[in-house]
């Protein structure tokens, strides 16, 4: 018999029969259900009814069920996060906080929201300024959430608002201020005050958003007229040199010239005193002469006349004239005397008088010595 003939009996090579059909449909369903029922621990029935599953079993499921729910309503809040809460799409006035939380599944909603991270938002626009002038003007925001719920809820997009409001509030600056002041000196200020502004508009929106810091990264003329502008900047510049020269030069003269005023004002006082002393000391002498004089005319007149040589032969040079068989004789050089006396240190009226006083007394001495021989 070849390998591909049937045997007797109507069966072929692989031990089944020949005109055997193929298994009812109907009949390999009703043998599952009936496994089916027995795995759960009902009893299948000639029939093909099936019972249902045990009280047991169905607790079993309840109560998985019941631990799968309770295990997806676990989360954790980190310590930067804040917890919002949306109880069938309504917003719970308590925020969670960190540590682990349970909320029930699929009843409410929790959105994390970071409220410590701080975030940046940068700026740049073509601004007109007070004196009509076209400024670019680049600046970044720092921010952070400070009301969670609000950042959620009240408006929609709230980083948008953020931009929006910030275009706004430095249009309002920068129109309120001239180019200078954006450009140079008045940053910081216009800063400030952008921040200001900013911040009541956003708090106005109810965004939830708290204004940390901003910082005018970059603000300049346009590029058609930069190179005008470096030129007014640089002649700015070499005025504020000229400036702080001329202050450094005023700082270094004026106490110099204040010092030599001082110094010639005390010199002054000291001259004025000087001379009141002298003047008193002179004035009290002469009081004292006058009352030596009225007392004994003739010896103070001998003795002022010899305290006047005294002075005039003591501060001046003399001439000592040796004079054979007799009494020598000392010449004073009143002429060279007159002409010496700032180097000598004599006072000119004082030589003066002292040679008027001389003259005087040789011409007494002269005449007493004519009338002495005219009565002899």
């Amino acid at each position: 018999m070849a390998w591909n003939e049937s045997g007797g009996d109507d069966k072929d090579p692989w031990g089944n029969r020949g005109n055997q059909g193929p298994p009812d449909l109907d009949e390999a369903i009703r043998k599952l259900q009936s496994q089916l029922s027995g795995l759960f621990g009902g009893k299948g029935s000639s029939g093909g009814s099936v019972k249902g599953p045990s009280q047991g079993i169905i607790w079993l499921g309840v109560i998985a069920a019941a631990i799968l729910y309770f295990i997806g309503g676990i989360y954790q809040i980190d310590e930067q996060e804040r917890g919002v809460v949306f109880r069938f799409g309504e917003v719970q006035p308590d925020l969670k906080t960190a540590g682990l939380k349970w909320n029930p599944l699929f009843i409410d909603r929790v959105e994390k929201v970071n409220v410590t991270q701080v975030q940046s938002h940068n700026h740049q626009a073509l601004m007109l300024t007070k004196d009509e002038n076209i400024v670019d003007v680049s600046l970044t925001v720092q921010w952070v959430i400070d009301d969670a719920a609000a950042f959620l809820v009240e408006v929609r997009e709230p980083r948008k608002s953020l931009s929006q409001a910030t275009e706004s509030a430095l249009r309002h600056v920068a129109g309120s201020s001239t180019m200078n002041e954006v450009i140079t000196d008045g940053r910081e200020a216009i800063a400030i005050e952008v921040q200001e502004r900013l911040q009541r508009y956003l708090r106005s929106y109810g965004t939830g958003i708290q204004i940390t810091k901003v910082n005018i990264d970059r603000s300049a003329p346009p590029v058609q007229v930069q190179d005008a502008f470096n030129d007014v900047q640089k002649a700015k510049e070499d005025r504020q040199r000229f400036e702080n020269q001329a202050i450094a030069y005023a700082q270094q003269v004026v106490p110099e010239a204040r010092g030599r005023a001082q110094r010639q004002i005390e010199e002054a006082q000291a001259y004025r005193d000087r001379v009141i002393a002298r003047s008193d000391g002179e004035a009290q002498r002469f009081e004292k002469l006058l009352t030596e004089y009225q007392r004994a005319p003739e010896v103070t007149r001998d003795r002022l006349y010899l305290d006047a040589l005294e002075k005039v032969f003591k501060n001046s040079s003399k001439v000592m004239v040796d004079v054979e068989g007799g009494n020598n004789m000392m010449y004073l050089p009143l002429d060279k005397m007159a002409q010496r006396t700032p180097e000598v240190g004599l006072d000119r009226e004082v030589v003066r008088a002292a040679v008027e006083e001389l003259r005087r007394e040789l011409t007494n001495n002269r005449t007493t010595s004519t009338r002495g021989r005219a009565n002899n």
